[in-house]
């Protein structure tokens, strides 16, 4: 029996909604039926009206008043979210939060998919350093324990929208966090580099772990299984540097390429969230599908 599609909103125009927006008319899980923002003139709302998707800039109260969804995913930001957050809750409605406000437990689909879709109504996305380094530290993790995990992650500052300047510090808390949380990692720390080179560069990841780096064999092993599995809704994530053992801790570098569905290609900061967000949404249709949930 096919798979009705569940019925899915965007809260918050902007780049990374446009990404989501392309993404999810692909799916054949979800459908998209709602843009939501609150600037009349946005190029969001523009493009999602122009595609045959209904459209409000009433945000939030847009979202609630419109009726009949199954999903949310907010593209906004922390503060707002802190906001949309409990009303979404009220309204039973299950969101995908691509902000570092961290209301719901993390998810990163190749190491926790499952872990919280059966029992919380909000789930969160980390943060595109998060979901491009999370998974190599919980692949090393795997083989011996990670006692200092403390990532670098370079992004071409002109992929790197108002959303995103405005969050660095929650970025960089969320990300710490989730290096331990999700990661598995004793202690972290997360950096973010806005680079200003022209051409842009790549998303660039690098993972520094102290560990018993004697594992080496077994590191990259496990490395270069996690970077299979998250290429299979990140075709452009890819090792760069395998890990490699300088003293006690153990080095790599991951490179994101992204899809070019509506960003260009040296935008894998933000290719990584929608599509791991979009990777979530479909495996709770499929979940509801199922009847679990």
């Amino acid at each position: 029996m096919e798979q009705k599609k569940l019925r899915a909103a965007i809260i918050g125009p902007g780049n990374i909604g446009i990404d989501l927006m392309m993404k999810l008319r692909k799916s054949k899980a979800l459908e998209l039926v709602l843009m939501a923002g609150i600037i009349p003139d946005s190029q969001g709302l523009k493009m999602a009206a122009e595609s045959g998707i209904a459209t409000t800039i009433e945000g939030i109260d847009g979202v609630l008043k419109f009726g009949s969804l199954d999903i949310v995913f907010d593209a906004t930001g922390a503060t707002p979210h802190l906001k949309h957050a409990p009303l979404l809750k009220q309204a039973g409605i299950f969101t995908v939060d691509m902000t570092p406000a961290a209301v719901g437990p993390y998810i990163v689909p190749a190491v926790n998919m499952d872990a919280h879709l059966l029992t919380e109504s909000n789930v969160n996305m980390v943060t595109c350093g998060g979901q491009a380094t999370v998974p190599i530290v919980n692949a090393i993790n795997q083989v011996t324990p990670v006692e200092y995990a403390e990532i670098v992650a370079t992004i071409s500052s002109r992929s790197a929208g108002p959303g995103t300047r405005q969050n660095i510090d929650e970025f960089t808390q969320t990300t710490r966090n989730a290096l331990i949380k999700v990661g598995g990692a004793q202690a972290s720390k997360a950096l973010i580099i806005l680079n200003p080179a022209d051409p842009p560069i790549l998303m660039r990841n690098t993972i520094y772990t102290k560990c018993d780096s004697a594992q080496i064999a077994g590191i990259i092993k496990s490395v270069e299984n996690m970077v299979g599995r998250i290429q299979q809704y990140v075709p452009g994530y890819r090792l760069k540097v395998a890990p490699y053992a300088d003293g006690e801790r153990v080095v790599t570098m991951i490179e994101v390429e992204g899809a070019g569905d509506y960003l260009p290609r040296y935008s894998g900061n933000l290719d990584i969230i929608t599509a791991a967000a979009v990777a979530v949404g479909e495996r709770y249709a499929g979940l509801k599908h199922e009847g679990v949930i």
